[in-house]
C-alpha cells in the first residue's frame, strides 16, 4: 500500500502549523507574565521590549498558523467527502 504525497504533505504542513501555535500561544504568555512582572517591578525598558517583542513574534506565528490549520481541515474535509 503506497502513501499518498499530497496526505503525508498535509500532515507535515498541519503539524508544522500546529506548533507554530503552541509557540504564538506561548509567547503571548510570555508576554502577560513579563507585562505583570513589570507592574509589580517597575516597567522598565527591558520588560516594555519583552512584551512588544513578544505580542509581535506571538502574532507573527499565530497568524499564518492558524489560517493554514483551517485550510488543512478543510482540505481533509473535502476529501472525505
Amino acid at each position: 500500500m503506497s502513501v499518498d504525497p499530497v496526505r503525508q504533505r498535509r500532515e507535515q504542513v498541519a503539524r508544522l502549523a500546529s506548533a507554530a501555535r503552541k509557540a504564538g500561544w506561548t509567547l503571548f504568555a510570555v508576554a502577560c507574565i513579563a507585562f505583570l512582572a513589570g507592574l509589580v517591578i517597575g516597567l522598565t525598558g527591558l520588560v516594555v521590549i519583552i512584551v512588544v517583542g513578544s505580542l509581535a513574534m506571538g502574532s507573527g506565528l499565530l497568524l499564518p498558523a492558524i489560517i493554514v490549520g483551517f485550510g488543512v481541515t478543510a482540505a481533509e474535509r473535502e476529501d472525505r467527502g
